[in-house]
């Protein structure tokens, strides 16, 4: 039986939350985070943070908070020496963010001091909002993207030495003329063989899009649109113990979108169709921002409820239906 619960009620200490992420650590502890604070952009936004141990939810406390500016889209990431290590963006607008970065060596009990990981450069680097991944050879790779006002690009970090320093892909390609609105942003990654990376992306054109790579995510072939709806809303994917593909997004082929239903499909072929689906939402409201994970359960997702809860499920593959 699946779990489907929210991870604090209304005695929350700020008026609005978005953006989770979820991590599992070693021991089966899950820690997930958010950004909270009066409203998406204001000066009092910060990173809050709480755990799930023997099936119980701690209470809700602030995990960073670096300045007077609105800090947003925090990622957590497990290591292979089970460190985790949590990422987000910090400024006024995405024009103007910087990457900020902490690790905990205790599963998330105590923190280092935030510092600023991002290099000399215009790029906001690391994970915009999705989880990097550890490829076979060891590498890390972060999907990330830059949003000008005229235009949206995708690109990648990777890592071959556990995050100390970062080698930035070229923007991946993408026809602007022929793409209907602004572009992609948000990549979410896996790899299917050794070498062998692919990334899903939100987009503006009504669709979910796609790249591939053959080389470790060093270099990319032009983005092309799938057949998955897309809102112009945040998504992810999860490669899953047996292989399958996990995807959660709103299924709602409109650029900006209502973000209901949101809903979880797979895909037993590596992305190329998604025979099984469940909604997790279908009432009127924002359900959106979803990260999903594998977990020996099958897996588990965080995402932002009505912007005022964060939402947990949990479930094996048998819950989610055939079309």
């Amino acid at each position: 039986m699946a779990i489907h619960e929210h991870i604090f009620g209304d005695d929350r200490p700020f008026p609005q939350c978005h953006a989770s992420t979820l991590v599992r650590m070693a021991s089966g502890k899950i820690l997930a985070a958010w950004f909270g604070g009066t409203h998406e952009k204001h000066n009092d936004v910060a990173i809050w943070m709480a755990e799930r141990t023997d099936g119980r939810w701690s209470p809700v406390r602030q995990a960073a908070r670096v300045e007077d500016l609105p800090h947003w889209n925090p990622v957590l990431f497990a290591d292979a020496k089970n460190r985790v290590h949590l990422f987000f963006k910090m400024g006024p607008t995405p024009q103007t963010w910087e990457t900020w970065t902490m690790t905990s060596a205790d599963e998330g009990t105590t923190w280092t001091e935030p510092k600023r990981m991002d290099p000399a450069g215009d790029l906001p680097r690391g994970p915009v909002k999705n989880k990097p991944i550890i490829l076979s050879d060891g590498a890390w790779l972060a999907g990330s993207s830059t949003e000008i006002k005229e235009q949206w690009d995708v690109f990648v970090d990777r890592s071959e030495d556990e995050g100390r320093s970062w080698q930035v892909s070229d923007l991946i390609p993408l026809d602007h003329a022929g793409f209907p609105g602004k572009g992609v942003i948000q990549p979410t990654l896996w790899e299917s063989a050794p070498g062998r990376v692919h990334m899903l992306m939100r987009s503006s054109c009504g669709w979910i899009c796609r790249s591939d790579s053959d080389d470790g995510g060093r270099a990319w072939r032009p983005i092309y649109k799938t057949d998955l709806p897309n809102n112009n809303s945040g998504i992810d994917v999860a490669k899953l113990s047996d292989g399958s593909l996990a995807l959660v997004y709103n299924p709602v082929g409109k650029d900006w979108g209502a973000r209901t239903p949101l809903s979880v499909s797979l895909s037993f072929d590596n992305g190329k169709t998604w025979p099984r689906r469940i909604d997790l939402e279908t009432e009127p409201g924002e359900y959106s921002y979803p990260a999903v994970i594998p977990a020996p359960e099958g897996m588990a997702i965080t995402y932002t409820w009505k912007r005022q809860r964060i939402a947990f499920w949990m479930g094996s593959l048998d819950e989610i239906p055939k079309q």
